[in-house]
């Protein structure tokens, strides 16, 4: 064996040991590997858990964010409608799967009454004297209808000695939230719903039938960005109910035949409404103007005419204050200077000539500190009916008063004088709105306490 061979011999036996001794060293250091990727593992895996839970709270949040909003919504609609105040409605669809998207709901309401009522006894105050006195106000049924697109409301009220359906319609509400309305429904006219009143008496529109004025033909409502619009076809008012008289047993005032057979009934009447929103600085001003034309046909000695009535009403908002204003023309040409108008069970005579001009100041304040109310709205307003015809004197209507709202709860007190408003005093209430012959300056203290359910 030679000196090469030897190394080569030596060199083998070195590197297997070598081997040998690194093995365990390389198994451990395996080991440790091995240990430390699971180590991560279980970390990642903690890691993981933890941010699942946070997304799981994050969620939480989010749902009840959304709910906070949709209460609030809620809270806001109500606000914008007194009427609708109360607790949770029926639901039948509970109970009855047929009956999915019905709600059932109601109100009663009374009025404490002190005012001048010197005995003379007539519609609408004969039930008043000057002592103060309590008087059942109305109890009436509610019925809302939603079923995907489909909608649908009942109304019906309840009075002293009458009852009379206030609103019936079916609608169906478009993708764009268009909706389309048939049936007895709101005729737009006016700022809003009750015009620009807050108060139990509303204005002096609402009784020659320019506000809250229920009429029987299709409707259709929709908006574009700031712009909303309405346009309605109409073919006759509500109709009559259940009442003594003749054709004066309804909520809302119209053209009516007397209890001699005289008088008009209302035909194929047209409105259309726009109210464009912007803002001026601060202050959030809805610019709204109204038109509305209409056939009479005449009954007994009545002889068949026309009418119209053109309205501008812009509305400001600064913060929790609301100005709501409005100016209308209107003219119910007939062979006479009055017109027989009917609602709540009697009639009385409205000049066919006029302009009238309101306005309403309100001032919206939650109240905290106090467990027995939520909120309470202050207002001022006044409205004038100024006829055109000679001799004929205004009717006024001047209210002070505030609305106070808890849960179910909607009280009204109000303080309102008028030389011209069948509801304030009690002397030639058939002609208040029409000549207004004596023009008496008479008051009237009210508390209307409403229960909405």
């Amino acid at each position: 064996m030679n000196i090469k061979t030897k190394f080569k011999g030596r060199m083998l036996h070195i590197l297997l040991g070598a081997s040998l001794c690194a093995a365990p060293a390389a198994l451990a250091q395996s080991d440790q590997d091995t240990e430390a990727l699971q180590q991560k593992i279980e970390r990642l895996s903690r890691e993981l858990s933890q941010a699942k839970q946070q997304l799981a709270a994050s969620e939480s949040k989010r749902v009840e964010a959304e709910r906070a909003v949709e209460n609030l919504k809620e809270n806001e609609t109500k606000y914008a409608d007194a009427a609708d105040l109360g607790p949770s409605k029926i639901t039948p669809g509970d109970l009855i799967p047929a009956l999915e998207g019905l709600k059932i709901g109601g109100a009663i309401r009374a009025n404490y009454v002190l005012g001048e009522y010197g005995g003379e006894t007539g519609a609408p105050s004969s039930d008043f004297d000057d002592g103060g006195n309590f008087v059942l106000d109305l109890f009436r049924i509610n019925a809302d209808y939603t079923n995907g697109q489909f909608l649908a409301k009942f109304e019906y009220r309840f009075y002293n000695s009458y009852h009379m359906l206030h609103t019936g319609w079916i609608g169906y509400e478009m993708d764009s939230g268009d909706q389309l309305q048939v049936g007895v429904n709101r005729v737009p006219f006016g700022p809003g719903a009750y015009g620009i009143s807050q108060s139990w008496f509303f204005d002096q529109h609402y009784y020659v039938g320019l506000a809250d004025d229920m009429d029987l033909g299709v409707k259709y409502s929709g908006s574009r960005g700031d712009l909303s619009f309405d346009f309605a076809y109409y073919y006759g008012d509500e109709g009559h109910y259940a009442g003594s008289s003749k054709n004066a047993a309804r909520y809302s005032y119209d053209a009516v035949v007397d209890n001699a057979g005289d008088g008009h009934e209302e035909r194929n009447q047209f409105n259309a409404r726009a109210i464009y929103a912007l803002e001026i600085g601060e202050v959030a001003v809805d610019l709204g103007g109204s038109a509305q034309f209409g056939s009479l046909e005449g009954v007994g000695t009545g002889e068949d005419g026309d009418h119209y009535a053109l309205s501008f009403h812009p509305t400001f908002k600064l913060n929790n204050w609301t100005l709501s204003t409005q100016l209308t023309k209107y003219d119910y040409d007939v062979e006479s200077d009055l017109i027989t108008f009917g609602a709540f069970d009697y009639t009385t005579e409205v000049a066919t000539d006029a302009w009238i001009a309101g306005a309403s100041l309100s001032y919206y304040h939650e109240i905290a500190a106090v467990d027995w109310v939520d909120y309470v709205i202050p207002f001022v307003e006044y409205s004038s009916i100024m006829k055109e015809e000679d001799g004929f004197n205004d009717s006024d209507l001047l209210t002070i008063g505030a609305a106070w709202g808890r849960g179910g709860w909607y009280i009204y007190t109000e303080y309102a004088a008028s030389n011209g408003n069948d509801f304030v005093g009690n002397e030639n209430y058939l002609r208040r709105f029409g000549d207004n012959p004596n023009e008496d300056w008479q008051g009237r203290f009210n508390i209307n306490f409403g229960y909405y359910f």
